[in-house]
């Protein structure tokens, strides 16, 4: 199957690094425009030169908006900037977010809204800005990264489950809403993937071991044995954003080796 997004113009979220980064790479080498949208201009250059020198020579762009996606004026302003400069946005990805948890008691009302405000409402509003022009064009591809949580929540796994179980509801809404014009939405879940938020981890946790070494007792308890790799994560992302996806809307996929149950 040759999955080729010629034309398109993609904006990602949360693109600086891990998978937003993996998607922008993925997108752009099948020959989309690509605008990594995160809030670290410095990470934004790396990846943003890592990703132009996989497509030199091809006709894909590669810009990157610094934004925090947390403040409406930003998210606005941001979006004009890519309008100036790309035109229309003809894949969204929502998928800036951190996992933040912890007992239910201790979760503050301040928590709560910076946990909705990052994960819920910015891609609220940009999906409420790109939706317009995709009906306009009876084109559009929207895809939310959740986590596993948002099916299948734990104790002590708010507010990120909370927030992610709201951005399933949305996407089946905007799916709902989108399909008569050809704009398709859906959800993916992750599981557990080699990420940056990873990698911190490693680092705040266990700096002295190899990062090889701190995922080993983990992954021991997966069935697949291992840890995702996010680019796994962005071919799957590439085929829904794709016209080989054309009938797809409306799903939450898990992309989590079958680490959880069927639900």
């Amino acid at each position: 199957m040759d999955i080729r997004l010629d034309g398109r113009t993609a904006l990602i979220t949360g693109g600086s690094e891990g998978l937003g980064r993996a998607m922008g790479r993925k997108f752009a080498e099948s020959g989309a425009n690509v605008v990594l949208v995160a809030r670290d201009p410095g990470k934004l250059e790396d990846a943003q030169r890592e990703i132009a020198d996989a497509v030199s020579g091809t006709q894909a762009r590669v810009e990157t908006v610094s934004c925090d996606v947390t403040d409406p004026a930003q998210i606005r302003t941001a979006w004009d900037s890519v309008a100036g400069s790309l035109g229309s946005v003809d894949i969204l990805i929502n998928n800036a977010g951190a996992t933040a948890f912890g007992p239910f008691a201790n979760i503050t009302d301040e928590m709560w809204q910076d946990d909705l405000d990052l994960k819920l409402f910015a891609a609220i509003r940009l999906a409420r800005l790109a939706m317009p022009g995709m009906a306009e064009r009876k084109w559009g591809r929207i895809i939310n990264v959740l986590a596993v949580s948002a099916k299948t929540p734990g104790a002590a796994s708010a507010p990120t489950s909370v927030s992610r179980a709201a951005g399933l509801a949305l996407t089946k809404v905007l799916a709902g809403e989108g399909a008569p014009d050809n704009i398709l939405v859906n959800a993916l879940l992750v599981g557990l993937i080699k990420s940056g938020q990873h990698e911190r981890r490693h680092q705040a946790n266990a700096p002295e071991k190899s990062y090889e070494e701190y995922l080993a007792p983990l992954e021991e308890k997966l069935p697949m044995g291992r840890f995702g790799e996010a680019e796994e994560f962005a071919n799957m992302a590439c085929f829904l954003v794709s016209d080989a996806g054309s009938y797809v809307t409306g799903c939450g996929i898990n992309v989590d080796g079958g680490r959880s149950p069927v639900v």
